[in-house]
């Protein structure tokens, strides 16, 4: 991808994505790779750096990740986060143990701000916790250069042996000064320059897709949504003539929305195509109250339309989409199974497509948001609010009726119109159907309507998040407008849970 990179080693935590997403803020280039990556690929590779991912697990049993030693002796400069921070004390011959309490949350830390790492940095300060274990010992040659009230040994280092250790997560923004520590890590001790960016990326990826499709033909299902947007203009970019845009309306989108993606989408130069399959997928919906069966479901029913069209435009080589990171670690690829997504597998085997085509697999939010104003997509669409792949089933809990989607888009609509005018910092926001009924009084007659929910946050990952603090006029104004303008509605709520314990999404 470009002249370096700073190698991330995953012995399976949540935050690996996100840490390479930190990275590459920095302008340098970022890759995952599995912790049993052999050394020789590592030593082929050149890295600047490499990074030692968290874990769930101890490093003391013989059942949990681990890597070969060598890394830690090809001079090449390792930054231990949490488990990796264990890891690396343990090969080395220092003792790692279960604490006697536990250290979950942020906590203030001081830092030896002497050390090039710690550099700039002010002291104490917060940083994010999640372990139980921890270093009783170190390794001959490492030196404490951190600690907290419960943990004695919460950074270390070994200048000699560029080995370097923090049982807090810099990547998350609960850690204050997470952002600098990296930046010194990068810069200072791994001498990187920084000439990652998405100039660099389109050059490569369209190579990369070019090698890849050939002449064949590309279908891609078009959401509208900016990932699956950005994914067409890049692919018509690396294959024009090839592509088939196919938009699915499964009878979930938000108000108005199929009309929009027409306007945008019809006079483009791609292979457009609208498929009404709303009456399909509310059938296969119908009494569905689990929210991964829907998404299974819809996932299915996605795959299957895909396959009937692909039929119609006769042989087609490869299936796009626009899978990006977040979906990747909701979905379970080494990590916790948090939530399933209907573009990440699932796929039936006999689609009849040579492969599949991921352009965009690797890349955080932001990062797409940028490649599709790069690509000269309009900002209204490269800057639209997200929406989820199996659109608003996950905001209906509970069983999909048309009588409850036709009382949520109305809904949403003023949420998104409401908060999208009020200048308040929102990253992601929409109304959610509970389900829940409840008592209310409209004029001189008893209701009994349902209950919306808004939801609106603050996040620069979509990884973790915090509840927007949204003046009480802005929530006062949707609220009346809802029960007002909306039938079937006579209370709404705000969601003020962060991420984590709860997800964006409801569902």
């Amino acid at each position: 991808m470009t002249g370096e990179t700073v190698l991330i080693l995953d012995f399976g935590g949540q935050y690996k994505e996100l840490i390479a997403r930190r990275v590459r803020e920095h302008g340098v280039y970022s890759e995952i790779r599995s912790c049993k990556m052999p050394v020789e690929e590592i030593r082929a590779m050149a890295p600047k750096g490499i990074i030692f991912t968290g874990g769930p697990d101890s490093v003391y049993r013989d059942d949990s990740p681990t890597c070969d030693k060598a890394v830690l002796e090809l001079g090449i400069p390792v930054l231990g986060i949490c488990y990796g921070m264990q890891l690396i004390c343990h090969l080395c011959g220092g003792t790692v143990e279960a604490g006697t309490k536990r250290e979950y949350g942020v906590f203030p830390i001081t830092l030896d701000t002497s050390l090039p790492l710690f550099s700039g940095c002010t002291v104490p300060t917060d940083v994010l916790m999640s372990h139980t274990d921890l270093v009783t010992a170190l390794p001959e040659g490492f030196r404490v250069a951190g600690h907290t009230d419960l943990t004695p040994v919460a950074a270390y280092v070994n200048e000699e042996r560029r080995l370097y250790g923090v049982q807090f997560h810099p990547e998350v923004t609960n850690t204050v000064q997470g952002n600098l520590i990296l930046k010194n890590f990068l810069f200072d001790i791994c001498g990187c320059a920084g000439n990652y960016s998405m100039e660099s990326f389109l050059e490569t990826k369209i190579r990369e897709i070019r090698e890849q499709v050939g002449s064949e033909k590309v279908l891609l299902g078009l959401s509208g949504g900016v990932d699956s947007s950005v994914c067409a203009a890049l692919l018509a970019r690396a294959v024009p003539g090839q592509l088939t845009c196919i938009y699915v309306d499964h009878g979930l989108m938000r108000q108005g929305e199929t009309e929009e993606i027409r306007s945008v989408f019809e006079n483009k130069a791609l292979d457009f195509r609208c498929v009404d399959a709303a009456d399909r997928f509310l059938a296969k919906l119908e009494g569905v109250t689990d929210p991964e069966q829907k998404r299974k479901i819809i996932g299915r029913e996605f795959a299957l339309v895909f396959e009937d069209e692909a039929k119609k435009l006769g042989k087609v080589g490869f299936l796009a989409q626009g899978t990006i990171y977040p979906d990747v670690v909701e979905s379970g690829t080494g990590s916790a199974v948090i939530k399933s997504h209907h573009n990440v597998g699932g796929l039936p085997k006999d689609l009849g497509f040579s492969g599949i085509v991921e352009p965009l697999r690797y890349l955080f939010k932001d990062e797409v948001r940028k490649l599709g104003l790069l690509l000269g997509l309009p900002e209204s669409l490269v800057n639209r609010q997200p929406f989820p792949g199996p659109g608003l089933s996950v905001r209906v809990l509970g069983e999909i009726t048309r009588e409850k989607l036709a009382i949520l888009r109305p809904a949403d609509a003023i949420v998104r119109e409401e908060i999208g005018k009020c200048g308040c910092r929102a990253d992601q926001y929409f109304a959610v159907l509970t389900g829940v009924k409840s008592v209310g009084v409209m004029g001189d007659g008893r209701t009994y309507d349902y209950t919306v929910a808004v939801r609106c946050v603050e996040t620069s990952d979509f990884m973790t998040c915090v509840f927007a603090p949204l003046p009480w006029d802005v929530l006062r104004r949707i609220s009346s407008r809802i029960t007002n303008e909306v039938r079937g509605i006579n209370r709404v709520v705000y969601d003020i849970t962060s991420k984590p314990p709860a997800t964006i999404e409801w569902e």
